[in-house]
């Protein structure tokens, strides 16, 4: 009786992860081997048969979104169950299920995260950190809208994903001023998180922000045979990405205000370190030009035909080989790099790749779809944007626009709408992934700082995602067609 005891009392079993972890193994096992499905069929009377494939492919994405959520084991670790459970139960060959880890965009995150390890070790970081300081105040208010303002301009001329990586040891260093070490607060679950959603919101608004609005503008001169310029582009996106970096400020500002009003002596005290830090040194300029140089070139790719064909990756790993040509980071810098995010990232990517490849996504849109084929213009519209909000939070945003952009441009003529209104309210969705960390590297880079969970993330998106709907519902029925865009075709 004493063992039995002392066993259902052992110390250290989390029932709570425990249940969870069963729970995304009943969903997966009960999908997998769930009869048949039915064909999901468009409005051109093409079918999209759920294979077995596809649907275990499914089974694995409700396990790996179970588990992501609420962190079971290590998020790097559920990637990995990904890329085994595909090899496993033979949905994909494990050559091309554990090759997702190491495609361009697992790397790019990779070389984005070592930017922001030479910025921190240079103490690139803390100058910057002072300088901002010594404008925007003492006020926690001022202090976090500063780092939002700063974060979406910067998505302006460079990928959400390195502004990420450069603005966070920026914030390690301010959050550091708090006072409270490295203790949880709602300072600094506002400033980590706020850092991830402002980052989205600021890379719809250009091409240079990320890579969805590309692909997106391509898929549409394809099927719509008609192009949107990069001005055009950033004319109707523009209001709406700094009205959702202000309204996500405000969020902030009501869901985690910080618990101090103000740092007393902080604009004295930032003054007075940046002093102490006196001109810039070798190790710095060397570290802004290397850096600077390959954000130039990534930038340039829109406007020099010669440089579009080099992939972006390639650009952003010269500076990680510089880096340690020049002696900026050394081999046991390594050991700093976080590992579990770029895991994380690579079982996006596998989990992404599966859902697209075996088909399971096309079945998910066009049945989503097609409940709507009948709905209001405006409902339509919205139906899209939700679908396209709730997959890019589990796979790449580019997948996501992929998967519904098409089969809405099909659908959008027999109600009357217009196709740009689908393209830009499809692209906003896409770009805000506040769910999940998988959605975007920005949300994954922040939560590096340790200052909220996967499962507090997820529940404050949920508001979030709200209001992303509104703001975006507000631009679709009252901003954009004010702005000129054709919403429908009457």
């Amino acid at each position: 009786m004493a063992n039995e005891s002392l066993a259902i009392g052992t110390p250290g079993v989390d029932w709570k992860k425990l249940g969870f972890l069963f729970l995304g193994l009943f969903l997966f096992a009960v999908v997998y081997w769930s009869p048949a499905w039915p064909d999901a069929v468009d409005p051109m009377g093409k079918h999209f048969v759920l294979t077995r494939e596809a649907k275990a492919a499914l089974a694995v994405f409700l396990l790996a979104g179970t588990w992501w959520v609420f962190e079971v084991v290590p998020i790097g670790v559920t990637s990995l169950a990904i890329g085994v459970l595909q090899a496993l139960f033979l949905i994909r060959p494990a050559k091309i299920a554990f090759t997702d880890f190491t495609v361009p965009s697992v790397f790019f995150i990779f070389a984005s995260l070592m930017i922001g390890l030479v910025f921190t070790k240079t103490g690139l970081t803390k100058r910057l950190a002072y300088k901002m300081l010594m404008i925007v105040g003492e006020r926690t208010s001022m202090i976090m809208l500063g780092c939002f303002v700063v974060t979406a301009a910067l998505t302006h001329i460079m990928a959400h994903t390195a502004v990420a990586a450069t603005i966070y040891p920026l914030l390690v260093s301010i959050y550091a001023m708090y006072g409270e070490g490295d203790a949880r607060t709602k300072f600094g679950k506002g400033l980590f998180m706020g850092m991830a959603y402002v980052a989205g919101a600021g890379s719809i608004i250009t091409l240079l922000g990320a890579a969805r609005g590309a692909v997106a503008v391509g898929f549409f001169k394809e099927i719509m045979n008609q192009d949107i310029s990069f001005f055009q582009l950033t004319y109707y996106m523009f209001p709406i990405g700094w009205l959702m970096t202000f309204a996500l400020w405000g969020f902030f500002m009501i869901f985690m205000k910080p618990e101090k009003d103000r740092i007393p002596g902080l604009r004295d005290r930032a003054r007075r370190l940046n002093d102490e830090l006196g001109g810039l040194t070798r190790k710095e300029i060397l570290a802004t030009i290397i850096v600077g140089g390959c954000i130039l070139m990534m930038s340039l790719q829109n406007f020099v035909p010669a440089l579009k064909t080099i992939d972006k990756t390639g650009i952003i790993l010269v500076s990680t080989i510089l880096f340690f040509i020049t002696g900026l980071l050394t081999v046991e810098d390594l050991e700093d790099v976080p590992w579990n995010i770029i895991l994380l990232f690579g079982g996006a990517m596998s989990i992404g790749n599966c859902l697209w490849e075996t088909g399971a996504a096309n079945w998910l849109a066009v049945n989503w779809l097609l409940m709507f084929q009948d709905a209001h213009w405006f409902v339509f519209i919205m139906s899209i944007t939700f679908f396209v909000l709730v997959m890019t939070n589990f796979i790449m945003n580019v997948a996501a626009i992929a998967i519904s952009l098409p089969v809405a441009l099909v659908i959008a003529p027999y109600l009357g709408v217009a196709g740009e209104v689908i393209l830009f309210a499809s692209l906003v969705a896409a770009g805000m992934p506040f769910l999940l960390l998988v959605g975007a590297a920005p949300n994954a880079i922040a939560y590096d700082s340790k200052q909220f969970t996967p499962g507090e993330f997820f529940l404050y998106g949920i508001p979030a995602s709200v209001l992303l709907m509104i703001v975006t519902g507000f631009a679709v029925f009252i901003l954009w067609p004010l702005m000129g865009m054709p919403v429908t075709l009457n």
